[in-house]
């Protein structure tokens, strides 16, 4: 969230970067109640000054014995008007924490201008996807063949855009997250933590999720308890309303999660196999820094989500996204794709987000400067990685001719096989 004395002295400069993200429909009421509140404000406090001046005119004639009567009537009418004015003003800037409520981040200045994904730009690939003496089969099949992935019993059992994993699909499941916890926490420098999977709406409007994205959320009934959409969510308010020491910057966790998603936005899109689930897995990279260290901290991040998938050997490229395509709380993202044989493209895999102070001041987290002086702290996350993509990864990119899919070496000690066959392992 902005500051609202910050955003209201430079509008215009707002307005400008805000416009780069197609975000301008909030402007017009914004100026509306600016204007209100700045004529309340202005009425009332001309109206205090001539209540002063007459009050002041009533203890003149009071002392020289003249009726007052008429002047105490006209300062009693002013006192109640100034009252109602100062109730208009507050109700006023209750409607102003409202609107900057949905208000989106600012992009940074070296994020590209655009209006979509087709606006993003490649910085880096890693890895050839892999040329087949076969036609590569998507994991939608690859998976059910194999007996690792169930998702007609999951929709029997729950809906759509769920799934059994079983067997080795169940253990490559853990495998990665086991892997990857291991990666960033022992090589890394992160401290894992193992979150709550239900958050309450303080918390979610703390990372931005609040009160715009409702929809896309799963809530309990009866309860002001939500499904967690990612561990960004409960990992990045452990310290809303606190104050971080100097010295204890950057701290970063990697966490684990279940996450669910409604997926309200994204209809028919990825509606084959489990690109796009309502339930899904995955370890989150969160970081909270000082103001100096937040651009390079986001650098690191990005890359210790690029060495789980180098480690496993899996093609893989990373986009910066253009303004339009940015995610409403983030000033810069990453994006890195995976190569996906099975379908011929690259996919989304994780996001890595520099949110500067926006969540911060949401959740009320602050850190203290060298100096001693308390500022918004700088929250910075991403997927370290999102597990099920990287499942669907493994199985494509490491199928064999035979119906078979080889093991990464980095994920054999994990899983004490080389091979998953349609019969187990070998």
């Amino acid at each position: 969230m902005h500051d609202l004395a910050e955003f209201r002295k430079n509008l215009d400069l707002f307005s400008k970067r805000l416009a780069t993200r197609g975000d301008t429909e909030y402007l017009a009421p914004f100026r509306e109640l600016d204007r209100n509140r700045r004529a309340a404000i202005t009425e009332a406090e001309e109206l205090k000054a001539a209540r002063n001046a007459a009050n002041s005119e009533i203890s003149k004639l009071r002392r020289e014995g003249v009726d007052s009567v008429e002047a105490q009537r006209r300062s009693a009418e002013m006192k109640d008007r100034i009252s109602t004015l100062d109730r208009i003003a507050e109700a006023i800037e209750e409607e102003f924490r409202g609107l900057m409520a949905g208000i989106p981040n600012l992009p940074q200045e070296s994020v590209p201008v655009g209006h979509s994904a087709n606006d993003n730009i490649e910085l880096r690939r890693s890895g050839t996807p892999r040329t087949f003496d076969f036609n590569p089969q998507p994991h939608w099949d690859l998976g059910p063949a194999l007996g690792i992935l169930d998702m007609a019993r999951a929709a029997k059992v729950t809906g759509a855009r769920f799934a059994f994993y079983i067997g080795m699909g169940a253990k490559l499941e853990r495998a990665l997250i086991n892997f990857m916890l291991d990666v960033h926490s022992r090589e890394h420098g992160y401290t894992e933590v193992l979150p709550p999977f239900l958050v309450n709406s303080d918390s979610l409007f703390g990372t931005g999720n609040l009160p715009k994205f409702g929809q896309d959320l799963f809530k309990c009934e009866n309860h002001d308890l939500w499904l967690i959409p990612t561990a960004e969510v409960p990992v990045t308010n452990l310290y809303r309303d606190e104050i971080l020491e100097a010295e204890q910057l950057p701290i970063s966790f990697c966490a684990f999660t279940s996450c669910f998603r409604s997926e309200a936005g994204s209809y028919g899109r990825d509606v084959r196999g489990i690109i796009r689930q309502h339930q899904f897995q995955k370890v989150e990279l969160v970081k909270f820094t000082s103001p100096e260290q937040s651009q390079t901290e986001h650098e690191k991040l990005t890359a210790d989500a690029e060495d789980i998938l180098m480690r496993l050997g899996l093609p893989f490229r990373t986009v910066v996204l253009c303004t339009g395509d940015m995610g409403f709380s983030s000033s810069k993202t990453y994006d890195i794709e995976v190569w996906l044989p099975g379908q011929n493209d690259y996919k989304e895999i994780s996001s890595c987000s520099n949110f500067e102070a926006f969540q911060a001041r949401r959740a009320n987290i602050r850190c203290k400067t060298a100096k001693g002086k308390a500022e918004f702290a700088h929250t910075i996350n991403g997927s370290g990685l999102a597990v099920g993509r990287t499942w669907v990864a493994i199985v494509e990119n490491y199928q064999q001719q035979d119906g078979s899919v080889l093991i990464p070496e980095a994920l054999r000690p994990y899983l004490n096989a080389e091979r998953i066959t349609k019969d187990g392992v070998k």
